[in-house]
């Protein structure tokens, strides 16, 4: 008996609506793109009429934008920029770990543990409240004359931080470990595991995920502020900066210093908006159509 041959495998055809859908989308996509250049281009136009093609631009370009004096105090407030950056990687830590406790004190259970729910809510509540600048002036001014010592200005600086920031991010800690789903816990209380280990493997690696693009927001916040240090004596970014406007009559050194915290600041942002892209993209997954 002869068996019949296979004919050559075909693969899904689109069908007609759906290739009108793949060319309605393509157009579409082609519209925005030059719709996009379009609208970039009379942008330019519009400020290069009302800004640079103006009387006044060349003084503003002189006095904040002077290449030769960029160059200048770069190296000061380069030097400065280390101290901000020793700051800042001292405060996450210091930051992480206070902010943790506070947060854990605020999802505590039962009656007996009112009194630290209530002083860890009283604390967020009153540092959220406070300017950062007005912490840095009593941390900064009052505890040195309180001990009647010397503290350095780098420690200061970490402490204002520290107090100002573990109230903002026990907060966001605190909101992702409660929206957390209750029957995650109750499920692994009912597995055998303690309060702790709870913790640590069900509920805050699910809330990490959560409260993640809040946090990394709050370390954006973090990264400009650092740059406040400056009022209590330390010789940061923006201390150099105003030392060598006071010597060059130029602002330009301000710039500079804000560049350096701008590209500090870009991979952080760069990376929470893909992480919350992705976050979102895998929690839309199978909805749409």
């Amino acid at each position: 008996m002869t068996v019949p041959q296979a004919g050559p495998a075909t693969g899904h055809q689109p069908s007609s609506l759906e290739l009108d859908r793949r060319a309605f989308r393509r157009g579409r996509s082609q519209r925005s793109v030059l719709l996009a250049v379009a609208s970039t281009i009379a942008f330019a136009v519009i400020v290069w009429a009302t800004v640079i093609n103006t009387a006044g631009w060349a003084n503003v370009q002189e006095s904040f934008f002077d290449p030769a004096v960029a160059i200048e105090s770069l190296p000061k407030v380069w030097d400065g920029f280390l101290l901000n950056l020793e700051v800042l990687a001292i405060s996450i830590v210091t930051v992480a770990i206070c902010a943790l406790v506070l947060a854990l004190l605020r999802t505590l259970r039962g009656p007996v543990f009112f009194p630290l729910r209530a002083i860890a809510a009283g604390y967020t509540d009153i540092f959220r409240g406070l300017p950062l600048i007005i912490v840095l002036y009593l941390v900064g001014f009052g505890l040195p004359t309180i001990l009647n010592t010397r503290i350095p200005p780098v420690v200061l600086g970490v402490l204002a931080l520290t107090l100002t920031y573990s109230a903002y991010v026990a907060e966001v800690i605190r909101a992702g470990i409660e929206a957390v789903h209750p029957s995650q816990r109750l499920a692994a209380r009912a597995l055998g595991l303690s309060y702790g280990r709870t913790l640590r493997h069900v509920v805050l690696p699910q809330a990490l995920r959560k409260m993640t693009p809040p946090l990394m927001n709050d370390f954006v916040s973090m990264q400009k502020d650092v740059g406040l240090v400056s009022i209590l004596g330390a010789i940061d970014a923006v201390a150099a900066a105003r030392s060598e406007v006071a010597t060059t009559y130029n602002f330009t050194p301000y710039v500079v210093a804000g560049i350096l915290f701008v590209l500090l600041a870009i991979p952080t942002i760069r990376l929470t908006d893909w992480y919350a892209a992705r976050l979102r993209q895998r929690e839309q997954t199978g909805s749409v159509l």
